[in-house]
């Protein structure tokens, strides 16, 4: 197994100033030179975050791999497949096909491709494409055949270094932002100042921004929340109630920290803040109550709009897994998730039983009744 999948020194989970996980105040993130931004993917959470953009007035670069779409988008001014609720102004689209046009064209690349199609997008690509841009991951999984996470992939193929990739992440449903409903995202990276930019052109009325530096911690939180919310779905679909569903949420929480503190995080606890008086903030650890980490994982697994639960939800009422994948028009994160956690925790070796019960269920053809009876015995 490769070995950027473990964090191989511990300082990469340097602990946070409390300060950088309160919302993005929109007079210290109006940028001083204005960014281009491209998107690459065109599902529903691209075009979330592509609407967000044009909300703040941005003209963006955008990539669909299909001429029909583009097309449509240029006639109806929406996605004819995706969020077709949200209305764009065209003249702030710049549409095509042509994902290294996107890349070369803009400042920021947004990376809202699902996982499992990230290798395939960008692998014919030249390898240095991505020289002097900033990266910035919108994807809530890992890439399946290779087991690492998008950052681990980018420098491994393009040399992107960590201080030019962040991450978009949270509690934040793409059908709610097309509804322009409050939402929060945090974003994420090692370099506070270019974090806090690119933040500030995401802030609209309906959006605000909260601002963290645990770049790996936030990536594996996303990938696991997938694979305990298709949990939650299977609980629903095996008639299991909103009590139980409670409980196995806030185990599901506490086993997700228990992964992130044997990987290197000191002091990953759920809700657990420490901080040493005056301005030494050197004792202070990331806050896993916060919205990026629980709220994120709460959401993912209460919501309807959520298609890992909603995979779950079919497995626990019948269906084989490939029944299920071929029932959804969209991709369930959670079900490559629980193969590639599997696989990373041979070496982590932390203590997952409700992840490993989900990973026989979808990958071992183990049946769920029996699977849950067992989760039901180490609930506490």
């Amino acid at each position: 197994m490769a070995q950027t999948l473990k964090p191989s020194n511990p300082q990469t989970f340097q602990p946070l100033n409390p300060s950088t996980l309160k919302p993005s105040n929109p007079s210290t993130l109006k940028p001083s030179n204005v960014m281009t931004f491209g998107i690459l993917g065109s599902g529903s959470w691209g075009t979330a975050l592509a609407k967000i953009l044009t909300d703040n007035g941005q003209t963006i670069n955008w990539w669909n791999r299909s001429e029909t779409a583009i097309e449509h988008f240029k006639t109806r001014h929406h996605n004819p497949q995706y969020l077709p609720s949200a209305r764009f102004d065209i003249h702030k689209l710049k549409l095509t096909s042509r994902a290294e046009e996107v890349i070369r064209q803009s400042d920021v690349i947004v990376i809202a491709v699902p996982s499992a199609y990230i290798v395939e997008v960008l692998s014919s690509l030249d390898p240095a494409i991505f020289t002097g841009k900033k990266i910035v991951s919108a994807i809530k999984g890992i890439l399946p055949e290779q087991n690492l996470l998008l950052n681990d992939y980018l420098k491994e193929k393009f040399r992107v270094e960590l201080s030019d990739y962040f991450a978009v992440l949270g509690p934040c449903h793409a059908e709610e932002v097309a509804a322009e409903k409050l939402s929060y995202l945090t974003f994420t990276g090692i370099d506070e100042a270019a974090t806090a930019t690119i933040a500030g052109y995401f802030k609209t009325a309906y959006l605000r921004t909260v601002l963290n530096k645990d770049i790996f911690g936030v990536q594996y939180a996303a990938v696991l929340k997938n694979i305990y919310a298709v949990g939650a779905g299977i609980a629903h679909g095996l008639d299991y109630g909103d009590n139980f569903l409670s409980v196995f949420i806030a185990n599901s929480a506490d086993e997700m920290a228990g992964f992130l503190r044997k990987a290197g995080i000191i002091n990953a606890e759920v809700g657990y803040l420490e901080e040493k008086s005056g301005t030494d903030q050197s004792n202070t650890h990331h806050n896993y109550a916060a919205s990026v980490y629980l709220g994120d994982l709460l959401v993912t697994c209460y919501s309807l709009f959520s298609r890992n639960r909603t995979f779950g939800n079919m497995i626990g009422k019948g269906y084989s897994v490939k029944a299920a994948q071929l029932e959804m028009s969209m991709v369930a994160e959670g079900y490559n998730a629980s193969r590639c956690m599997h696989i990373i925790n041979k070496e982590i070796k932390a203590e997952m039983p409700i992840a490993a019960a989900i990973y026989q269920i979808l990958w071992e053809n183990r049946h769920a009744s029996t699977a849950f009876n067992e989760i039901e015995t180490g609930l506490v």
